[in-house]
C-alpha cells in the first residue's frame, strides 16, 4: 500500500478570511455548527485548542448510538495553521488506529485558501470515506463561513 493510498488532500477557496475559518475549528460553538454530518448531533467534550492539548467531540447518530472522536493538537498556530491528531473511539472509549490531520489557512483573492491534508489512514476505504466525510464537512463550513 502506497502513501496515495493512505493520505488525502483536499484544497477549497472558501469565502471568508483566515481567522474566520480557523475559529471555526478551535471555539467549540463553532465548531458544532458544521463538524457532524446531516442527522447527526455533535457535542464537544473538551477541545483545548493548545499544542499538546486535547480534543473529543460524539455525535449521535440519528438512530441514538454515539460515535466518539479524538485526539491531541500538535500545531495551533492562530489563524495559519493547525493540526492534530486523529481516532475514532469504540463504544468502551477505546481510541482506534491513529491518523494526523494538519490543516492551512491563507488569505487569497476571494478568501481563504483551506488545505486539509489527513496522512496515516490504516488502509485506502478508510481514506476514502473520510474524502467523502470531509468534503461534505467543508461544504457546511463555506456555506456558514459566508
Amino acid at each position: 500500500m502506497s502513501d496515495a493510498d493512505t493520505t488525502l488532500r483536499i484544497e477549497r477557496l472558501i469565502a471568508a478570511p483566515p481567522e474566520v475559518l480557523f475559529a471555526l475549528w478551535i471555539e467549540p460553538a463553532q465548531l458544532l455548527k458544521w463538524w457532524a454530518p446531516d442527522g447527526y448531533e455533535p457535542s464537544v467534550d473538551i477541545l483545548d485548542a493548545r499544542p499538546g492539548g486535547r480534543w473529543r467531540t460524539m455525535m449521535r447518530r440519528p438512530d441514538g448510538g454515539v460515535v466518539a472522536t479524538s485526539g491531541v493538537y500538535r500545531v495551533v498556530e492562530p489563524p495559519y495553521r493547525l493540526s492534530f491528531t486523529w481516532a475514532w473511539e469504540s463504544e468502551h472509549g477505546a481510541r482506534g488506529h491513529e491518523s494526523e490531520v494538519a490543516v492551512t489557512f491563507e488569505a487569497a483573492a476571494g478568501g481563504t485558501r483551506l488545505v486539509l491534508l489527513q496522512q496515516r489512514f490504516e488502509n485506502k476505504e478508510t481514506c476514502d470515506r473520510h474524502v467523502i466525510g470531509w468534503s461534505a464537512a467543508l461544504d457546511r463550513m463555506a456555506w456558514i463561513a459566508r
